[in-house]
């Protein structure tokens, strides 16, 4: 059974991580399993929101500690090799999530720890329950962040915020990550699943187009210039007038309808 189910709704994609029975921590075949169906539903011409989730009780618990412990029976330069290795593929969901034209909204609940919290701060909106609890946890264990943590989350809560949960390790619960500014929405447990899907559903019948741009604009953002940032507004705003979502948005308004957009 695959370790991450890829199923597709309504133009949606979800995602949901599938090792209840090891609070879904990722393993080596998890990771192989992100890479490939972030890039599924990246790729995916006919989804165009996406939802990443847990089964069970939990989002992620981080990665699996008893693999950990086994790697101890190799040398410290094969582990350094094997780590760097299993690092570099565990990015390219990240890198996935991150840069595909389409919203990504994560659906927490329980245990969000280690490259749980990565998976969530590299979606583009997060919907928890309010019993999820989080902790980076890295520093518990005396390893430093990976899945782009530390890009991440200065971002999302600033610098000395940053600080003290990277380096404390310490747990928290969504109560304070919501006033942190890591999620959207805290939403009873039993109302997640819908509240995520229905989130899924209105953005995948909103336009695509300007959709996919907005995030590129936002996600560059932190990295340029104002005098970039502008000119790539201008540009994106441009393409976006030229694209046939426009007239449909344009026609709507002025009928006082709900728009239909183009699902090709």
């Amino acid at each position: 059974m695959s370790t991450v189910i890829y199923e597709v709704s309504g133009h949606v994609a979800t995602l949901t991580l599938n090792r209840p029975e090891s609070l879904n921590a990722l393993n080596l075949a998890m990771i192989d399993d992100l890479r490939t169906t972030t890039a599924r539903a990246a790729f995916d011409p006919d989804v165009r929101a996406v939802v990443l989730r847990g089964a069970g009780d939990h989002f992620m618990a981080g990665g699996d500690l008893k693999w950990f412990r086994d790697q101890l029976a190799m040398s410290p330069q094969q582990r350094q090799i094997r780590f760097e290795e299993m690092i570099a593929v565990a990015h390219t969901s990240i890198l996935s999530l991150k840069g595909m034209p389409k919203p990504v909204i994560a659906a927490v609940h329980g245990a969000v720890a280690g490259f749980g919290m990565s998976l969530m701060m590299a979606c583009d909106l997060v919907v928890a329950a309010d019993n999820a609890y989080f902790t980076l946890a890295y520093s518990n264990i005396a390893l430093s962040p990976d899945g782009g943590a530390t890009w991440s989350l200065p971002r999302q809560v600033g610098l000395k915020q940053a600080m003290e949960i990277a380096l404390l390790g310490d747990r928290f619960d969504a109560t304070c990550a919501r006033e942190l500014g890591l999620l959207n929405r805290v939403v009873p447990l039993a109302q997640l699943t819908a509240d995520a899907e229905g989130l899924a559903q209105r953005l995948a019948a909103g336009p695509a187009a300007a959709f996919a741009r907005t995030k590129a604009l936002l996600n560059q953002s932190l990295d340029t210039t104002l005098e970039t940032q502008l000119h790539a507004e201008q540009r994106a705003f441009a393409a976006c007038g030229a694209h046939p979502d426009f007239n449909e948005g344009l026609a709507a308004f002025f009928e006082r309808r709900k728009a239909s957009y183009d699902r090709n």
